[in-house]
């Protein structure tokens, strides 16, 4: 049996009922984070632009734009929803590979759900599993895939989504076989889009071909059956390099979505730490921000390779500019969506404070780990940071999850919308028939 028709084999006969109570756990997390950020995001200008090509291009309403009172096609909403989870770069890491495996994942997840009458339970067994197939998949590549210059998150990401609908379509192993198939055959984006619009479509796109692959392969499409591990598979042609026992070693006893991390900032995961670090350092006090001389912050190699952009134009180039981050976790103490705006990256403090910043590469360093060193007066005070808040060693609590939600929600659907929608998503396995984002 190859890996592609494993993996498929082991999706289809793992039910609800079979799944560890904190995979589910986890699941239901993931979820509530993904809903929280795609609502916040739903006043972003850019979605307009993707409303108005579904509007032209008309088609019957099956499924709800989150955060809206739009109903569009499946696909459309898989794509919107997708768009929506990315757009802030608010959403979950799988630290091991930087894939966001949620952005594809649950908007293929609940376009499939919301149109065809599946319960909270169903959902959150595909969201599970596609999440989980979408990191393990990552891991086999993992890093020459990303060094390459590929996006995981549109790639393999597509993956989560078309096992997710596969699922709840009620796809048989040789469906599902041919789903993937489908769905890498879509795989799409590459990391010179960072900063701008299409970063976040990847993610969209990911979750739309899901649902395509899954769709077509209910009506019989046919596809490669060896689409991760064929001699011109996805490994094999995306990757230089790939180890395909990552798929499917301990499957269904060593679960990936435990290293998978919900972000307490608005921004690039590498920065996390370093955000952290100047907070800690603010709270320390004892200094003014003009009197600062020199920033020096020892960092993962990835960081470098990220997020290494001085001069950043606009608030989504800022998301990806890890001098902002550190100028904005020192000025505001925050890395909220409104820390990345483009009128925060164009203040001229903060440009100043950008200037000062100096970057030491340190190979030793986990890619959740740093250290900022200030130049005060000619003193120097600093703060280590061994796990970034967010990651799988020091992750947020359902109660800071909670707390982000509201946030992010209430401006759009009040106070006690949000309040409402939270309970019923930390309910979501009574829920009989999805609908809205619940209707909330």
């Amino acid at each position: 049996m190859g890996t592609t028709e494993e993996l498929a084999e082991f999706c289809v006969r793992t039910s609800y009922a079979d799944l560890p109570a904190n995979v589910l756990h986890a699941a239901k997390r993931d979820v509530i984070n993904v809903l929280g950020v795609s609502i916040y995001a739903s006043r972003d200008p850019s979605l307009s632009i993707l409303l108005s090509l579904f509007e032209a291009e008309g088609g019957r309403e099956r499924a709800t734009v989150w955060g809206s009172n739009v109903r569009t096609g499946l696909q459309n909403a898989a794509l919107a929803n997708g768009y929506l989870a990315h757009i802030e770069d608010y959403d979950d890491t799988h630290f091991p590979t930087v894939l966001h495996p949620s952005a594809p994942t649950v908007p293929a997840a609940w376009a499939i759900a919301e149109s065809g009458g599946r319960s909270g339970a169903d959902l959150l067994a595909a969201v599970a599993l596609g999440i989980e197939a979408s990191c393990r998949i990552s891991l086999a590549v993992h890093p020459w895939h990303y060094d390459a210059g590929w996006h995981i998150t549109g790639t393999m990401g597509v993956f989560g989504g078309a096992i997710a609908a596969g699922k709840l379509l009620g796809l048989d192993a040789a469906g599902l076989v041919a789903c993937l198939g489908i769905a890498g055959s879509q795989a799409a984006g590459v990391r010179e889009a960072f900063g701008s619009m299409t970063k976040p479509f990847h993610a969209g796109n990911a979750a739309r071909s899901g649902v395509v692959a899954a769709l077509l392969a209910q009506g019989g499409f046919t596809a490669t059956d060896r689409i991760l591990e064929g001699r011109r598979g996805v490994a094999a042609v995306l990757s230089a390099e790939s180890d395909l026992t990552r798929v499917t070693d301990g499957l269904g006893e060593r679960w990936e979505i435990f290293n998978n991390g919900l972000k307490p900032y608005a921004c690039g995961v590498v920065n996390h730490p370093l955000i952290d670090a100047c907070i800690e350092l603010r709270k320390g006090g004892g200094f003014d921000l003009g009197a600062i001389e020199a920033i020096e912050a020892d960092v993962h190699p990835l960081v470098l390779e990220l997020v290494n952009l001085p001069e950043p134009k606009v608030g989504l180039e800022g998301k990806f500019s890890v001098q902002h981050c550190i100028a904005v976790g020192l000025t505001d103490g925050a890395a909220y969506p409104e820390q990345f705006s483009d009128a925060k990256v164009q203040d001229p403090a903060l440009i100043d404070l950008r200037r000062k910043v100096r970057l030491v590469k340190n190979e030793s360093f986990g890619e959740d780990e740093a250290v900022v060193r200030l130049t005060i007066d000619g003193r120097k005070v600093d703060k280590h940071v061994e796990h970034a808040t967010g990651a799988p060693e020091n992750p947020l609590s359902d109660d800071q999850l909670n707390a982000k939600f509201l946030t992010l929600t209430a401006p759009v659907l009040g106070g006690t919308g949000a309040e409402a929608l939270l309970a019923k998503l930390w309910r979501l396995e009574e829920q009989t028939e999805l609908a809205g984002p619940l209707e909330a």
